[in-house]
C-alpha cells in the first residue's frame, strides 16, 4: 500500500511537471518572434578590436544604425578578456573607429585624422593634421612612427601641393575629365588622377613623407590587396608592402611584394625600392616574423586568375629566397598573424561551410586545426601568446569576439553585444546536406528552417544562390543576404555551394571557369530535387530562387532553362556576357572566366550568355539594381527587364539610383527586402 501511494505520488508530480513545462514552453515561445527588417539594422555591428598590454581588456568599435536618419555612427566600447563589465568606453558626436592599444594610450580614427587618448582619461589629442587624410595606419615597435596611406596627386611632392589642385577643381565650372587609360572607375568610385600613396609619419618630428613619390601605382592596390597590405619590420629598419607596377592594371592582377630601407627616406624624393616576389599572379600581405628573419605573405600562381589558391609564402631575408609552404595542402589561405617565437603561422581559411583557423609549423610544414566550426575574421595573438582573439559568427549570431587557446581548446565567446535583441527573437541554427552534383560529385547545401517550425506542415522553398562565383554560402549572419531573415516570413531556405565555391579544394573553385552554365547548373538543380526529395515539409509547388552578381547570373539561366520555379529574383545579376565585358572595369575577371575577350572567344560567350536563351523565358522574375554599380553595371538590368517586358513575362524592375554593387542605406534596405517579401507572397500558390 505504501509502495502504491508513493507511485501515485510520483505520477501526480510527473504530471504537475510536464503541464507546467508545457505552460512555461509555449509562453516562452510566444514572447519570441520572428526575425525583422528592423532587427538587422537595430543590431549593433563590431569592427576592429585591440587587446590591451596586459592581456585584460579589449577596446573595439561598434556601428549602429538609425533607421529614420538613414544612416550609421560607430562608436568604442570596451570589455574585459574575461567577457565581463562589457560597456562603452566613450560616446562622440561624430563616428570614431579602429581603436588601437599603444601602451598607456588609445589610439582611433576621427574626421580622416588619428587622436589618442589616455586609457583612464577623456581627454583627447590630435596626433596627425594630414590635409588628404589618413587610412590604415600602422604603428612601428617602437611606438615612434608610423605607415599610412592617402590618396594624393602623384606629382605632387606636399600637401600644399595637394590642396591646391583640389581647390582649383572645386572652384572650376567645368566637370568633365579626359580618360586616356583604363580603371578610370572601379566599384562604384570614378578614379580621377589620385593614387593611393604609402606615407611615414615620425612622432617626434611630425614630419610626413611620401614613400611613393612621383608613382602612378597604388599601395595598397586598388584590387584584390589585404587588410594588411604594409608593415614595419620588427627594428623600423625596413618596410614592406603591396603595389601592382602593371601598365595595364584593368587586366593585370599581378600585385606584387616590395622592400625598402628606412635609411633611405628622403623627403620630396621617391624611397628606392626592391621588388621579393616572383609569381605573376596576386601577391599580398607581407608580414614579418617577431625576430626579423623572414617575411610571410599570400601568393596566387596564375596570373590574371583572381581566386587562385593562396599559397602562404616564406621569405628568407638572409638568402633572398621565398618558398612555399602550404605546396601540399588543398586550403587557400586568408589572415595571417605569427607565433610569438617565429616558430608558426597562425592563418585562416574557407573550409567547407566555415572559415576555420589553422597553424603550419613553417620548419616541418605540419598543419594543426585550432578550430574547425567558426567563421573567423580579425585573428589577433594575445599578448602572451597563448589565446588567439578573433570575431565569429554564425547564421544566428551576428559577429561577436571569441578566444580560443592556441592549443585549440576552450573557445569562449567574450562579447555579447546584442543580447537584448537575440533573447526576443526566434532562429534556429543551420542544417546542412550533400547531394550528388554533375559527374557524381559530392555538393554541400545549408538548410535554415522558418521560425517556430512545425514538422507537420508544408513550407515554401527559398532556392539561394551565392555570388562571385568564386565564393560560398558559410554559417554566418550576413546583413544583406541574410539566411535567417528569408526564412523569417515562414520560408525553408536552401543555399548551395556548387561548382566555383570555395573550401572544398581549389579544383572544385577552377571548374565553374570558362562553364558558367554547365555543371554549376546541375549542381544546383540535383541539389533542389534532393531537397524536395528527402524534407517532407519542403512544399514543391511554392519554389522560389534569388541571387546576387553572379547568384543573379544563374537566375538569368535558369530563367532560360526551367520554369520549375514560381518566381525570380535578380539582383546586380549578369545578363549579357558580351556587353558586360565592355561595361565593367576589372577586365581580368571576364576574360579568365571565358577564355579571353568577346573577339577571341566569341562562341564562349555566346554559348553561356542568358541574354540568348530570352525565347524561353516563361518566369515570373523581379529585377534589382543600382546605378553605381560599375562591377555588374546597370545597363545588364535594363536588357534584362527590357527583354522580360518585350516577351511577355511578368517583372518588375526595382531601380535604386543611390547604391551600387551592394544596397547600403538603411532606408533603401527596409524597401530591398519588402520588396522581395512582397514578390514572394504576389507569386505563391495557396
Amino acid at each position: 500500500m505504501k509502495f502504491e501511494i508513493n507511485m501515485r505520488l510520483v505520477m501526480k508530480i510527473k504530471s504537475v511537471f510536464f503541464a507546467l513545462l508545457l505552460f512555461y514552453t509555449f509562453n516562452f515561445a510566444q514572447t519570441k518572434r520572428a526575425l525583422s527588417v528592423e532587427d538587422l539594422w537595430n543590431m549593433k555591428r563590431i569592427g576592429s578590436f585591440s587587446i590591451s598590454p596586459d592581456g585584460g581588456k579589449i577596446i573595439f568599435d561598434v556601428t549602429t544604425y538609425n533607421m529614420e536618419e538613414n544612416k550609421g555612427n560607430t562608436d568604442i566600447w570596451i570589455v574585459n578578456t574575461n567577457g565581463k563589465d562589457q560597456k562603452e568606453f566613450a560616446n562622440f558626436d561624430k563616428s570614431v573607429s579602429s581603436p588601437q592599444f599603444l601602451g598607456n594610450k588609445i589610439y582611433y580614427y576621427l574626421d580622416n585624422q588619428l587622436f589618442s587618448q589616455i586609457f583612464d582619461d577623456t581627454i583627447k589629442t590630435k596626433i596627425t593634421d594630414f590635409y588628404s587624410g589618413i587610412n590604415g595606419a600602422e604603428f612601428s615597435t617602437s611606438g615612434k612612427q608610423i605607415l599610412f596611406s592617402s590618396q594624393v596627386y602623384a606629382e605632387c611632392k606636399n600637401q600644399t601641393c595637394n590642396k591646391a589642385k583640389d581647390a582649383e577643381k572645386e572652384k572650376s565650372k567645368v566637370k568633365a575629365q579626359m580618360f586616356t587609360e583604363l580603371m578610370y572607375r572601379h566599384w562604384n568610385d570614378w578614379r580621377g588622377p589620385k593614387f593611393n600613396h604609402l606615407f611615414i609619419y615620425d612622432f617626434k618630428t611630425k614630419n610626413y613623407v611620401d614613400l611613393n613619390q612621383g608613382l602612378k601605382f597604388d599601395v595598397p592596390p586598388i584590387a584584390l590587396g589585404s587588410s594588411n597590405d604594409y608593415s614595419f619590420s620588427p627594428d623600423g629598419n625596413e618596410i614592406a608592402f603591396t603595389m601592382n607596377e602593371s601598365e595595364f592594371l584593368a587586366t593585370s592582377t599581378n600585385n606584387d611584394i616590395f622592400i625598402l630601407n628606412t635609411s633611405d627616406i628622403k623627403d620630396g624624393e621617391q624611397t628606392p625600392y626592391k621588388k621579393i616576389s616572383k609569381s605573376e599572379g596576386n601577391d599580398n600581405q607581407p608580414i614579418y616574423s617577431p625576430d626579423g628573419k623572414y617575411i610571410a605573405y599570400c601568393s596566387m600562381e596564375r596570373a590574371g586568375f583572381e581566386s587562385d589558391k593562396q599559397r602562404i609564402m616564406l621569405y628568407n631575408k638572409n638568402l633572398g629566397i621565398a618558398t612555399d609552404l602550404t605546396s601540399s595542402i588543398d586550403l587557400s589561405a586568408g589572415e595571417l598573424i605569427w607565433s610569438q617565437d617565429s616558430k608558426f603561422i597562425y592563418f585562416t581559411a574557407p573550409n567547407s561551410i566555415y572559415n576555420s583557423i589553422f597553424r603550419i609549423d613553417i620548419s616541418t610544414k605540419e598543419l594543426f586545426t585550432v578550430a574547425e566550426k567558426v567563421n573567423a575574421s580579425s585573428i589577433t595573438l594575445s599578448p602572451n601568446g597563448d589565446k588567439i582573439f578573433f570575431k565569429n559568427q554564425k547564421s544566428n549570431l551576428p559577429y561577436e569576439i571569441f578566444s580560443i587557446e592556441t592549443n585549440g581548446k576552450n573557445l569562449k565567446q567574450i562579447t555579447n553585444i546584442n543580447s537584448d535583441i537575440l533573447s526576443n527573437i526566434e532562429m534556429y541554427p543551420i542544417e546542412n546536406f550533400w547531394a550528388d552534383g554533375a559527374e557524381g560529385t559530392k555538393v554541400q547545401s545549408i538548410l535554415v528552417k522558418p521560425p517556430f517550425f512545425d514538422p507537420n506542415k508544408k513550407y515554401p522553398l527559398m532556392f539561394l544562390i551565392h555570388g562571385g562565383p568564386q565564393g560560398h554560402w558559410n554559417d554566418d549572419f550576413h546583413y544583406r543576404w541574410n539566411l535567417q531573415m528569408f526564412a523569417s516570413k515562414g520560408y525553408v531556405v536552401v543555399a548551395t555551394n556548387p561548382r566555383g565555391s570555395f573550401g572544398y579544394g581549389q579544383n572544385f573553385t577552377d571548374e565553374i571557369s570558362k562553364d558558367w552554365g554547365g555543371k554549376v547548373y546541375t549542381d544546383l538543380m540535383n541539389s533542389l530535387d534532393y531537397a524536395i526529395n528527402n524534407y517532407d515539409f519542403i512544399d514543391s509547388q511554392n519554389l522560389f530562387a534569388a541571387g546576387a552578381s553572379y547568384g543573379g547570373y544563374m537566375i538569368n539561366w535558369i530563367e532560360g532553362h526551367t520554369d520549375r520555379f514560381n518566381a525570380l529574383i535578380c539582383h546586380a545579376g549578369v545578363f549579357n556576357l558580351e556587353s558586360m565585358y565592355g561595361t565593367t572595369e576589372e577586365l581580368w575577371f571576364p576574360e579568365w572566366e571565358n577564355g579571353g575577350t568577346p573577339w577571341e572567344n566569341r562562341e564562349l560567350y555566346k554559348k553561356w550568355s542568358p541574354h540568348n536563351f530570352v525565347q524561353n523565358f516563361k518566369t515570373p522574375m523581379l529585377v534589382i539594381h543600382g546605378e553605381y554599380d560599375f562591377r555588374v553595371p546597370i545597363g545588364q538590368a535594363i536588357e534584362l527587364f527590357t527583354s522580360l517586358q518585350r516577351v511577355g513575362v511578368k517583372s518588375k524592375f526595382l531601380y535604386f539610383p543611390d547604391e551600387y554593387h551592394f544596397v547600403t542605406k538603411p532606408q533603401n534596405a527596409r524597401l530591398w527586402w519588402n520588396s522581395i517579401f512582397d514578390w514572394l507572397n504576389e507569386n505563391k500558390n495557396n
